[in-house]
């Protein structure tokens, strides 16, 4: 009972926060949760799709090294252009991974923009909510700290919402970075050990 009282408090807060806000201060915050949203999904999508790559690219690599196989694996993102060439080359196999590494890193642009952006949207919100604070106290004949205290506090929401998404946003980059540079790696170790085979032919 007494969990349910708080989480009703929490929401009349929130409520209260969201009727005393301007416009702006309002659009700011629902962008930045759109931020937060698609951060999220980037990041989970992303790395999904880059871990099943690299654990395919792994076991092709291993088979390889091993003997087991003279081509990479039929799930592997090089064995499309393989197929397409009679002889495989550098050029082709560059081309290949290249290829790949473009399209599994998609959506690293999009965090990085919201982690370099938000903390300032967050910034412009809270300077709009002082603004205003300061426009509504300059019309009372006496403020006091206990007034203008709160109100601050509440226009800083916005500069805090900014940060937070920043930080998962950067996080989730350098995550997803390292992902990529892991899935380029094994690629390029494919095409190389590939080469080689090609070079021993000859």
């Amino acid at each position: 009972m007494k969990k349910l009282l708080e989480s009703l408090s929490s929401l009349d807060t929130l409520a209260t926060y969201f009727s005393q806000s301007s416009a702006i201060t309002i659009f700011v915050l629902l962008l930045l949760s759109v931020y937060f949203i698609a951060v999220f999904w980037i990041f989970l999508d992303r790395y999904y799709i880059l871990n099943s790559r690299i654990n395919a690219e792994s076991r092709s690599l291993k088979a390889l090294y091993r003997g087991q196989s003279k081509s990479v694996a039929s799930n592997s993102l090089i064995f499309t252009y393989l197929s397409r060439v009679n002889k495989p080359n550098k050029a082709i196999l560059e081309a290949a991974v290249s290829d790949a590494i473009r399209v599994s890193t998609k959506g690293l642009t999009w965090l990085s923009i919201i982690a370099s952006t938000s903390p300032f949207i967050g910034l412009f919100g809270t300077v709009i909510g002082i603004l205003e604070t300061f426009s509504k106290l300059g019309a009372e004949s006496s403020a006091s700290l206990s007034v203008v205290a709160p109100a601050i506090s509440e226009a800083l929401i916005a500069t805090a919402a900014g940060i937070a998404v920043a930080i998962f946003a950067y996080t989730f980059h350098l995550i997803l970075k390292r992902k990529a540079y892991e899935l380029s790696s094994l690629l390029t170790s494919q095409s190389e050990v590939i080469l080689s085979q090609v070079n021993e032919e000859m």
